[in-house]
């Protein structure tokens, strides 16, 4: 089969499109051949070195998503059968025409989806159900602060969070992003580059500040998410780009009784990824057959252009999820 590998350390360039052997699978795994696989932020860390995978996902294979059709079915499996059309989440090796996945991760294609569409969901959607509704505990009629609102992480928290009942601001680094979050569901989106998130905050909540923040920002926002959150408000980190050293006022924590969280999702294990695609399921993908809530596409790259597509995502300058495409 052809893969996408990343072939030492470093930018864009070191991925390259090459052959490699099928994967076999277990008892419990399903063999998918690959349309799409969805590009996310940790693929960039585990290019440049930064990212390694779990034990038994492929070294050198990036991509933690893919849409595809069953080809082959394990021993063990009996929901799933040759020929259904999924989507799954992977621990690594999405970049390739063929990929070995755990059954209890994989998804349903709704039935007006197509294949890129439905490659953009799993990776971001299962962090932001695990991250906003089952550590954060937002829950409807409570409010929802995203960071990066124009990134695939917080095109799916928006529309999600908006779905289940909550009202959601977002921050974002331009004013035509912040209109497209906006667009998405967003009640109001502030660009930091122009303004200072926490006191827009303090405006908007009339001074209670939010309930839930999901950041991937770290660093110096740590303490202005502080300041930005309601009593009993609750903090969830899923990356640190400006750092993971961050100054914390606990007398402010205390004061307030803030919850401070996070995780990582990538080396959780297959039961508790599989719980959260049973979850997904029956709240959010019939959001998704109804329309409410629609995968958010930049740009489509064929996997042969895959250092194009990385170059893109480091860029920034987009809105949504880039895709490579397997399909002739």
């Amino acid at each position: 089969m052809k893969a996408v590998v990343i072939t030492q350390p470093g930018g864009p360039e070191v991925l390259q499109l090459t052959e490699r052997p099928k994967p076999e699978i277990t008892a419990d795994e399903v063999l998918v051949k690959v349309a799409a696989a969805g590009i996310n932020r940790p693929d960039v860390f585990q290019r440049k070195g930064n990212y390694p995978p779990p034990p038994g996902a492929p070294q050198d294979i990036p991509g933690l998503e893919i849409a595809g059709l069953i080809v082959k079915v394990g021993a063990n499996v009996t929901r799933w059968k040759e020929g259904d059309r999924i989507c799954a989440l992977l621990s690594g090796g999405g970049y390739a025409e063929y990929c070995s996945v755990p059954a209890g991760q994989c998804l349903p294609i709704p039935d007006d989806l197509l294949y890129i569409e439905a490659a953009s969901l799993p990776e971001t959607f299962f962090t932001v159900w695990s991250n906003v509704f089952d550590r954060g505990k937002l829950k409807k009629g409570e409010t929802l602060l995203v960071h990066g609102g124009s990134g695939g992480i917080g095109v799916a928290a928006i529309q999600m969070a908006k779905a289940m009942g909550s009202t959601v601001y977002t921050t974002a680094g331009s004013d035509d992003k912040c209109r497209a979050c906006e667009k998405l569901g967003a009640t109001k989106a502030i660009n930091y580059k122009t303004e200072n998130f926490k006191d827009a905050i303090q405006q908007l909540t009339n001074g209670k500040g939010v309930d839930v923040i999901l950041d991937t920002i770290g660093g110096d926002y740590t303490p202005l998410n502080l300041q930005s959150l309601a009593d009993e408000g609750r903090l969830v980190q899923i990356n640190s780009v400006k750092g993971k050293d961050a100054q914390v006022d606990l007398s402010l924590v205390m004061r307030k009784r803030i919850t401070i969280t996070g995780s990582m999702l990538r080396s959780r294990d297959v039961a508790f990824k599989a719980a959260i695609a049973q979850r997904l399921e029956t709240n959010i993908w019939p959001l998704l057959t109804s329309h409410e809530i629609k995968p958010i596409i930049y740009e489509v790259f064929p996997a042969a252009k895959a250092a194009q597509a990385h170059q893109l995502m480091d860029s920034g300058n987009h809105t949504g999820k880039i895709i490579l495409s397997f399909e002739a």
